[in-house]
Formats: structure tokens, sequence, C-alpha cells
């Protein structure tokens, strides 16, 4: 096994592709990460306070949420990548282990999050859509843009993440599901879609009371799961698992409301689409020829460096840039210029052989870059283009102009700092052997470090083989913990036995809060509506707070109360209650969660009704509950 890795690591290390997949994969990784911190803005009082807007024990979270921020928006532009990541890294350790997040409000990618985190600390995220790339560009602003050519880079970097990421979690996933009946059954996808806690706000029921279809989808999934590591990387077959990947974690994002898991999901299929797709696409959108041609003065270092900037943002190529005192003259429509003009300005010459100058110019270029047309349209409005056009010529008017001397063509490119430059292009190129034996030897560490959370959670826990406890065994078992702790904390190595049936066995009530107005009626509190389903915004970890966490298959009144007391006092404040005028009633409604095949359950559980089983109330700041001493009994 070790030299069939060291062969492979050579193999894969040899062949360069494009970096554009681990562009995209850096850039929409930034965007979750960014609406998460979003999204924790928002819950800031109910996730991180003992009592929300009472006790307010971490004032100071906000602003590292927005420190936080502010290193995911570097991430997802590609600005100052190697220490973006390394920050928003440490980032989600810190919050995941060192604030209720994890405890009590797991969302259930944290974990995912972390171990993408952590390769994207080797990748080579800068090397396509990322300021990084054009700061390199900028750093030698007199070589025309033509002379750069497409980074290209390991195809370790795409097969690494996506074995470890998706191969290791698919197939851990998928021993768990053994254990579970209603996988066994063909029913993992439809259970979970027909509790009310669970689902979004799409009815999926056409699809839920389908059950030929529903069992194959569940199936389809099992062997998808346990597959996929050994033939994703097959030439012929990644665009099945690509396709069936997709659609899967596409279905989870928009049936359930754990939609951050589904997207983090999603985006690592990025890393899986074939490079001739990348190619074709590249085609389809780029222009078969540029609509504008722009002048600009090539002893100029501002007006290059303009340039380069311009063209880094054309994705779609629809604009051609060229030098005034060499191309000029060959277009007849720019002779009716004077030389001594050309120099001045910023021209540009359309398909219909229409000039432009000055700001009209850069208004035609955004237009031109087709996603930036509105820009464009908005830099020619009457006062705005007054104002563009008296900025433009204080700076036009300005600008030192230099003749381009042999010292302004040498070189002066931007260092590459990266890690994976370091490793995998300068240590990897001058020693090939030590780097393939080195990395191998990473990799197995990994591969063992997955094993001991799969075979002691997936097979030894779950089997409950009966081993009589002794010194030994609990050795052995302690020192396993330990490592899931260590591999959990840094890498995002976990148990992946999500929805199973020790799960939703006995999970056959659930809870709702309503409160009484200052007119005596009763109105359900923004949480849980009269369905059962949890409302938006309270999906992904408050979800999993209340479902997972607060109601269970057996209730702890200890806990139930702990979470009846923050989501009350958090909602409670955002919709403008006096609290300790209002009484809350606790309801409770039972459903079925059966492991066979059940038509049109998820409507069943919606429609079955609601009783008030206790109330809630405060007084000066302090929560009283009148609440059954044995819920699981009612």
């Amino acid at each position: 096994m070790y030299k069939f890795i060291i062969t492979k690591i050579i193999e894969l290390q040899s062949k360069q592709v494009p970096a554009i997949g681990i562009g995209l994969f850096r850039f929409f990784y930034g965007l979750v990460t960014l609406q998460e911190i979003f999204f924790l803005l928002y819950f800031n009082h109910l996730i991180f306070d003992p009592i929300p807007y009472i006790d307010i024990e971490f004032p100071m979270i906000p602003f590292f949420l927005c420190l936080w921020g502010i290193v995911a928006f570097f991430v997802i532009v590609g600005y100052r990548y190697q220490f973006s990541v390394i920050s928003n890294y440490i980032f989600w350790i810190l919050f995941v282990n060192f604030t209720t997040m994890q405890r009590d409000f797991d969302g259930g990618f944290d974990s995912f999050m972390i171990g993408a985190g952590f390769f994207l600390l080797f990748m080579p995220g800068s090397r396509a859509f990322s300021i990084d790339n054009l700061r390199y560009k900028l750093s030698s602003p007199f070589k025309h843009y033509s002379s750069f050519t497409e980074p290209l880079v390991s195809s370790l970097a795409y097969f690494i993440p996506v074995l470890i990421c998706l191969g290791f979690l698919y197939f851990d996933s998928s021993v768990h599901k053994m254990f579970a009946e209603h996988w066994r059954n063909g029913l993992g996808s439809w259970l979970p879609s027909t509790q009310p806690y669970y689902v979004s706000a799409i009815d999926m029921s056409l699809l839920l009371n389908n059950e030929i279809l529903e069992k194959i989808i569940g199936y389809t999934i099992l062997v998808f799961q346990f597959s996929f590591m050994f033939f994703f990387s097959k030439r012929h077959l990644r665009p099945v698992y690509l396709i069936v990947g997709l659609g899967l974690h596409l279905g989870i994002t928009l049936s359930l409301n754990i939609y951050p898991f589904g997207m983090g999901m999603i985006i690592f299929y990025i890393l899986l689409v074939p490079f001739s797709w990348w190619r074709t696409l590249s085609r389809l959108i780029t222009a078969k020829q540029p609509t504008l041609t722009v002048f600009f003065d090539q002893q100029c270092p501002l007006c290059n460096r303009t340039v380069l900037i311009l063209n880094h943002f054309d994705i779609f190529k629809g604009i051609d840039f060229k030098s005034a005192q060499a191309y000029a003259s060959q277009y007849p429509a720019m002779t009716s210029i004077a030389p001594e003009n050309l120099l001045l300005d910023l021209y540009a010459l359309d398909a219909n052989n229409r000039i432009y100058s000055g700001v009209d110019t850069y208004s035609q270029v955004l237009r031109k870059m087709r996603y930036l047309y509105p820009l464009g349209l908005f830099l020619s409005l009457p006062g705005i283009h007054f104002l563009a056009v008296k900025k433009y010529r204080e700076i036009a008017d300005s600008r030192d102009r230099v003749t381009c001397s042999t010292d302004c063509l040498v070189s002066h490119e931007l260092q590459d700092n990266t890690w994976y430059h370091r490793i995998f292009e300068c240590f990897a190129f001058k020693k090939p052997k030590a780097f393939s034996r080195k990395l191998s030897r990473i990799l197995i560490a990994i591969i063992v470090l997955q094993l001991n959370s799969t075979i002691h959670y997936g097979l030894f826990y779950r089997l409950d083989l009966g081993l009589k406890p002794n010194a030994y065994i609990a050795s052995i078992s302690e020192a396993s913990n330990a490592l899931i702790m260590m591999s959990l904390t840094f890498l995002g190595i976990t148990p992946h036995a999500l929805y199973l049936h020790d799960h939703f066995a006995g999970y056959n009530r659930i809870l709702a809060i309503t409160y009484t107005d200052n007119n005596g009626a009763e109105q359900w509190l923004p949480f849980v509506n009269e369905q059962g389903r949890l409302l938006a915004p309270n999906w992904g970890r408050v979800q999993s707070m209340w479902a997972n966490i607060a109601v269970t298959p057996k209730i702890n009144n200890v806990r139930l109360e702990k979470f009846i007391m923050k989501v009350t006092a958090f909602w409670g404040h955002k919709i403008g209650l006096n609290l300790n005028d209002t009484v809350f009633h606790i309801q409770l409604k039972n459903i079925d969660a059966p492991f066979y095949w059940v038509p049109d359950q998820l409507h069943k559980n919606f429609m079955a009704p609601w009783v008030t089983i206790g109330t809630v109330s405060w007084k000066a700041n302090v929560i009283s509950f009148d609440l059954p001493e044995n819920i699981n009994s009612l």
C-alpha cells in the first residue's frame, strides 16, 4: 500500500492542470463561511449569551465575528491568500471549540468546514480569480497581459481534498447507515423529509409519496457513498459521481433546513468537474471576437496598470487592449485623432467604428464586461458623468509619462510565499522522492485517524461486541478518544452518523411555543409554526439546537428548560414583547417517524393537533416553568 501511495503521488504531482477549479472552490468556500458569520451575528445573543439580552457573557463576540467576516471576504476575493486562509482556519477552530457553538449549537458542518479550511492552507487558491493574481501582474506593469500564461497546478491539489473530505466522509457515513433500519429499507432520504422539524418551506410531497422513487434514491445514496472513494477519480466515472453528488446535496439544501451543510458539501464538487468541461464553458461564455478595442499609452505606468486591472476583471474577454503607439495607426477610424492627443486620454473603438475617450471609454468597458453593465450605465448618468469627467481630468492631466527604458522592462514579480509553492513546487521539484515519501506518510497518518473514528464509533460502538471491560481495553479506548479529539479539532474528522435510527427511534412528539398578546389572543412565536416547521431564519445550527438537543426521543427537562429560556428571551426581545408581562404556552403534538414507507406521512405530521402542556413566565428577568415532570410520558 505504501508503494502504491508513493507511485500515485508521483503520477498526480507530475500532471499539471488548470487552477480555475481551485480558484472557484476558494471563492465559494469563502461565501459559505461569510453567510455563516452573518448568521452568527444575527443570532449572537441566542447562541452566545447565557440569557439572551439579559446576561451577556461575551460582549466582544460581535467584534471578533466582524474580524472573521473581513478575513472571509479576503478569502472570497483571494487577497493576501496565505494570511487569510490561516486566519480563517484559526477562527473556525476557536469559535467551534471555545464557545457554545459546538456544545449547544452544532451546525452539522463545522467539522467539515474546518477540514476544508485545513486543506486550503496547502492549495494554490490564489492562482485564479484572485486579487493576489492581479497583484502579481501589477508588480510588472510593463508586461502586456497576453504574456501571462494560464496558471497550472498539480492535480494533487484537486485529488487529495476530495479523497479525504468527501471520500472518507462518505465511507464513514455509509458504515453507520448499515446499522439503521430505515436506510436498509431504502428510506434514508425519505424519513427526515417527513419530520416537521427538519423540512424546509418547499413541499416535497410529490417525491415523498412515490415509494419506488424514494427507495431508488435511498439505495443509490448507499451505493454512491460506499463506492465514491474508490472510483471518483476514474476518468469515465467522474461525471457520474459529480452529477449524483450534486443532486444529492442540492436535494438536502432545498428540502431540509440544514442548508449550510448542503452548500458546504456542494462546493467540493467544483473540484470534481472534469477539466474539459471548464475549457468548454470558457469557449461558450467568452466572446469570439472583442467588441471593443482600447488604446493606451504603452509608456505610461498608470495606463499599463489600468489595463492590467481592467483585463483581469474582463472574464468574458470582450475587450482588446492595444498600444496606442504601435497599433492606433492601423485603424482608419483612429487616424482622425492627432498623435499628440492620442496619448492624453484612454481611447476606445467599438465594432461600429464609434470612438470613445476618457470617462466614456470606461463606461463602455464596464458595459462590455457584461456583468458590470449597470455600473457602466450609472457612470453615464448626467450628474455622475460630470463628476467623473472632472476627477478623470485631474488624474489624467497630472500623471507622469515616462519613457520605458531597459529598467522598467525588468521583471519585479511578487515572490510567491504560499505554502503550496514552497512545498508542492519548490520542495517537490528539488527532491521529488523525498516529497513523495513525506506526503505518503502524512496521508497514511490521516487514513489511520479516519479509520480510528470509523472503527471506534462505526463498528465497535454499534456492534456492541460485549468485550469485558479491563485496564487494557480501557487504555485503548482512552487513546482512541484522544486521537478522535485531536483529529476532530484540527482536521474535522468526526463520526458522520447523521439522522440514523438512534436519532428517530421514539421521536414521536415535538414542541412549539405560543404566547398571549396584549389583546388576549394567542400568537405563535416566530420559531415553530402551526405545522411544526421551524421557520426561517431558525435553520442550520439553531434548528440543531432545538431538534437535536432540546427536543429528543427522550426529553431531558433540564436541557429543555434551558433552551425554552433562550428562545423566549431572544425572540421576545426581537419582536418587542415585554417579557415580564407575557405568558408563554408550551405546545405538544404527537407525530410518527416510521422506518417503513407510509403515504403522505409529512402532511399527517403537519395536521396532528397541538395540546398545551404548560406555561412559562418571566418576572424581574427570572424565568419560571410550569411543565409536566415527565414529558416523555405524554
